[in-house]
């Protein structure tokens, strides 16, 4: 498979060792000081592009991509809420393909299975309130984290007691989610059932972000046989 990569960072690198370990073909690689690539046959050949930027340039990234008719795998976070109609209408009425998750890793995937299902159960339990906290590098804009907004929907959605999430609430309508930034933490996203008799918490805890690449990379592969609005639930049935 032809591969791009949009972004070069740490993510692009370690993606673009993966891709190939796996068989791939990097064609074209793009960052801030080459966007006329887009433009450029190379790009053009590419099966799918692999896009982690910032969220200011993730969308325009997107139109970009899609005018040179190549699918896009993105785990940009942050620019939902302001172009998601968009993305979706692309996606759904104009034959454009765009497979985006908060967090392409496994075990995220594994993890967020296992929320949805305990967010269920626990919605029969009101002495439990629910909180959660996300950690990351220093180098991360956004909070919460994309991952921390997609587990934290979940819970909202399954527990009738809590309307909405918000950071620094003590209103116990409301999941409350904190943020810390710290060091060079990949990722780690706690949810805690707590009540008078206990407390029951389920932690993911990446390692690297090696496990953030290789997801992304088997996202393209999948990607490149599918079309539309695709995530993490198309990719893995649980």
């Amino acid at each position: 498979m032809k591969i791009a990569l949009i972004g070069y960072g740490k993510m692009g690198k370690m993606i673009e060792q993966i891709a190939i370990s796996r068989g791939h073909e990097i064609v074209s690689i793009i960052d801030i000081d080459n966007q006329q690539d887009f433009n450029s046959e190379a790009f053009k050949s590419a099966d799918v592009a692999i896009e982690f930027t910032a969220p200011q340039a993730a969308y325009g990234n997107y139109l970009k991509a899609w005018a040179a008719g190549v699918k896009v795998v993105s785990g940009s976070t942050g620019w939902m809420k302001e172009h998601g109609d968009e993305v979706r209408k692309a996606c759904a009425e104009e034959g454009k393909t765009l497979f985006w998750a908060s967090n392409f890793s496994i075990g995220v995937a594994i993890f967020s299975a296992v929320n949805k299902y305990l967010a269920k159960i626990m919605n029969q339990f009101p002495q439990y309130d629910v909180e959660m906290e996300e950690t990351h590098h220093v180098h991360k804009l956004d909070h919460p984290s994309g991952t921390a907004i997609t587990l934290a929907e979940q819970i909202v959605e399954n527990i009738d007691r809590k309307e909405a999430w918000k950071e620094d609430t003590t209103d116990k309508k409301y999941l409350r989610v904190d943020h810390i930034r710290r060091g060079e933490v990949p990722g780690i996203h706690t949810i805690r059932y707590d009540s008078e008799a206990d407390i029951i918490t389920i932690t993911h805890d990446a390692h690297s972000r090696q496990g953030f690449a290789l997801g992304a990379v088997l996202a393209a592969e999948y990607t490149k046989d599918h079309q539309g609005l695709l995530t993490i639930s198309d990719m893995f049935k649980f």
